[in-house]
């Protein structure tokens, strides 16, 4: 776009040449035409209207004719130079109407969409699992129960079969609750809620136990004062193991994915006899690694198989302390950390993580958690 000093004073113009002052006017027209935008049209408008400008020093040169002349000259001079202001003045209002239709359009707002008026929570990773793997068992057919946190020591111990010297039952494991002969603590598992489902529903009892535990234990990576665990109780005419290998199969295929493998080792846990620990295949070597030195797995140690949780068929004795006839009715029952269970799906390493309120390992795990 030519500015005032590209129309040099120099140039020789007869303000009586008719031809001359309409190429100027022409020229001029044509730059207006072509500013795209107020910037560009205020360079074209100093370039033909402003005081350097060729119309303008042709006016001036007027003043140095003859008097007969003037008048012609005058008119000829002053209906061109009319002519290039009214067309800088349609033009402007037909660039400053575009760049404002252009501006509206860029800054548009919809003002039916919603509004975060506060940052975006996360539901928490353990909350998020905990409800997949009681959907689980729901979906089967089973009821969700629930109890306190803080529980009698009957229901947490004796009505399990822990006799009064276990050691589950020391306070260097267990947080009993002051005054201690009021015999409350927090409870160290949610089998009371199993206990208290015997006592409370009518037979059979098929029911699932999510929820809060509390443990005397260290705070570091592997360990937690409070944890959450979910536990399965069945009690039913003609249960027996088999029943219960088949449910923990389908619940780990369910929380794994297919092809998962789960075995059973004998152990003793007092609310069940037989009594076994539940183990999965090593979801990242699959026992490749085992007896392969040069391919050695962090996540099992190379063992093919990592621990899950404990099981077995209900004692005939927790039974007889709900009130269950164990010649009628027998059972089994199961239970699995949550918080470990999560570690294995989403490969966290610290469990301190779970528990210290950063929004951010919410929002990253809550999607692969559901």
């Amino acid at each position: 776009m030519p500015g005032p000093d590209d129309h040099p004073a120099a140039e020789p113009v007869s303000p009586l040449d008719a031809e001359q002052v309409e190429r100027l006017v022409q020229q001029a027209l044509a730059a207006v035409a072509a500013a795209g935008s107020t910037a560009e049209l205020k360079t074209a408008r100093l370039a033909h209207t402003g005081d350097r400008s060729p119309l303008a020093l042709a006016n001036r040169a007027i003043g140095t004719l003859p008097g007969s002349e003037r008048k012609e000259a005058g008119q000829r001079v002053g209906q061109a130079r009319a002519r290039v202001n009214q067309a800088v003045a349609a033009r402007e209002d037909e660039v400053v109407a575009a760049e404002l239709e252009a501006r509206l359009v860029a800054e548009a707002v919809d003002v039916t969409l919603p509004t975060a008026l506060a940052p975006v929570g996360a539901v928490h990773p353990i909350t998020a699992l905990m409800d997949r793997m009681s959907d689980v068992f729901v979906s089967m057919g089973w009821e969700v129960a629930e109890g306190p946190e803080l529980e009698a020591e009957w229901l947490n111990f004796d009505a399990l079969n822990f006799v009064p010297d276990h050691p589950a039952r020391s306070t260097a494991d267990t947080l009993f609750v002051e005054p201690l002969e009021h015999q409350t603590l927090l409870r160290t598992h949610t089998s009371p809620v199993q206990v208290r489902s015997l006592l409370t529903r009518e037979l059979p009892v098929y029911v699932v136990c999510p929820g809060k535990v509390y443990r005397a234990d260290e705070y570091d990576a592997t360990h937690l004062p409070v944890f959450h665990q979910i536990e399965g109780l069945v009690v039913d005419k003609g249960i027996t193991l088999a029943h219960l290998r088949g449910t923990l199969e389908h619940f780990a295929r369910v929380m794994f994915g297919e092809g998962i493998r789960t075995r059973m080792r004998p152990n003793y846990f007092p609310f069940t006899e037989p009594s076994a620990e539940v183990d999965l295949e090593c979801f990242v070597c699959h026992g490749a690694s085992v007896g392969d030195p040069d391919a050695p797995c962090r996540t099992c140690s190379s063992e093919g198989w990592i621990e899950w949780g404990g099981c077995g068929v209900v004692n005939p004795r927790v039974l007889a302390a709900c009130g269950v006839d164990s010649e009628v009715y027998t059972g089994f029952a199961f239970g699995m950390g949550i918080d470990r269970t999560l570690m294995f799906r989403n490969n966290a390493a610290d469990l301190r993580d779970m528990v210290e309120g950063d929004v951010r390992f919410s929002r990253s795990l809550t999607g692969t958690a559901r």
